[in-house]
């Protein structure tokens, strides 16, 4: 099959070696942001924390922003509280929880996927798996502390986030102050990435051929429209990276939109290109196939760098992809592209829509 260009967005870098922008480095290629995301001597900007039940407590309690001595054990935290969730029960709770949702919606002949669904249902059903009193309720909260999570928020929205905080933690079940925090920040980094992977696979995919999984499917978005699209680290003293002398306390920061396109690592960097059987890394882990035989990201052939790599990849990979095909699955069903401009929030390393319409078939 003949399939589609996806071009970057305009301000996608090209790769290239290391490149110093405002005092710090920008980190384009995939064998070079690797490197940096499995070598110990660059690290995550520590986060400080702040009084018991606020955001700034939170931030610098969770393993995302967390110190390397402390994040072994607060990752674990994280692991811990999603080890008993099947991302096969997930799927099917969001596949649901959507379908109830364009039920009611049906006689309105069109939906707005982001509101309506895509910062709605993986949510509720995430906070339902972990135990918050009020999944729904969870929801806003959720998406208040998402909007001021990364540093630079604006006051008013730290404000809101400091009682959403609080709202969450009255809903979670009683644990130890650090699981309490990890196991919100599990639902807070699944806020934005997720909607933004099942916007960007409705976007994309909405019409593309039945015969092409899903899961599939979400593996070239995360490659070519990851919602993610950076991330940073700081060096802990001097290094070099790919020919370049990297200073002591020097930012780099890590393009995965940039890298997930290196075309010496996707001879067609541009073109939409899923993996078929015949193309799993047998080198890699063994097959993982859910109950529908989806191929797990694992064995296609240099994946999508949008969960990370290293110590610090994502934890949550299987459960988030899972929410998503949930949502997406039905949508490929009962929806087509209503053919209206999609928009972005501004953000420096996120890339979410802020509104997608569909109608039903």
């Amino acid at each position: 099959m003949n399939w589609p260009m996806i071009p970057p967005p305009p301000d996608t870098p090209p790769c290239g070696p290391p490149a110093p922008v405002d005092g710090g480095w920008v980190v384009t290629r995939h064998a070079d942001v690797v490197a940096v995301l499995t070598d110990p001597r660059y690290v995550v900007p520590v986060a400080p924390g702040g009084p018991p039940g606020t955001l700034a407590w939170l931030r610098g309690t969770v393993s995302r922003f967390s110190a390397p001595d402390r994040h072994p054990g607060r990752r674990a935290l994280g692991v811990a509280a999603l080890r008993d969730l099947d991302p096969d029960e997930l799927r099917d709770a969001a596949a649901r929880l959507t379908t109830r949702t364009l039920d009611r919606l049906a006689t309105a002949g069109r939906v707005e996927v982001m509101g309506q669904l895509a910062r709605r249902v993986p949510l509720e059903v995430l906070a339902a798996r972990l135990g918050l009193a009020d999944p729904a309720a969870a929801v806003p909260a959720v998406t208040a502390v998402a909007a001021a999570y990364h540093p630079g928020a604006d006051p008013a929205a730290v404000t809101l986030a400091d009682r959403a905080v609080a709202t969450l933690l009255a809903m979670s079940p009683p644990a130890p102050a650090e699981a309490a925090a990890n196991r919100i920040g599990l639902l807070v980094q699944a806020a934005d990435a997720t909607a933004g992977l099942i916007g960007a696979a409705v976007r994309h995919g909405l019409a593309a051929p039945a015969a092409l999984g899903t899961a599939d499917l979400l593996a070239e978005v995360l490659r070519l429209d990851p919602p993610v699209r950076a991330t940073r680290r700081v060096a802990t003293g001097p290094t070099r990276l790919a020919g370049r002398d990297i200073g002591p306390d020097a930012t780099l920061l890590l393009r995965f939109d940039s890298a997930n396109r290196d075309p010496a690592v996707h001879p067609h960097p541009d073109r939409f290109h899923p993996a078929g059987p015949d193309q799993a890394d047998h080198a890699g882990c063994p097959a993982d196939a859910g109950r529908n035989g989806h191929l797990a990201l694992a064995r296609r052939p240099a994946p999508a760098l949008t969960f990370g790599a290293g110590p610090r990849g994502c934890p949550g990979e299987r459960h988030a992809l899972a929410l998503a095909a949930g949502v997406v699955e039905v949508l490929r069903a009962r929806c087509r592209p209503a053919g209206t401009p999609v928009r972005y929030a501004p953000h420096p390393t996120l890339r979410v829509p802020t509104s997608l319409e569909v109608t039903f078939r």
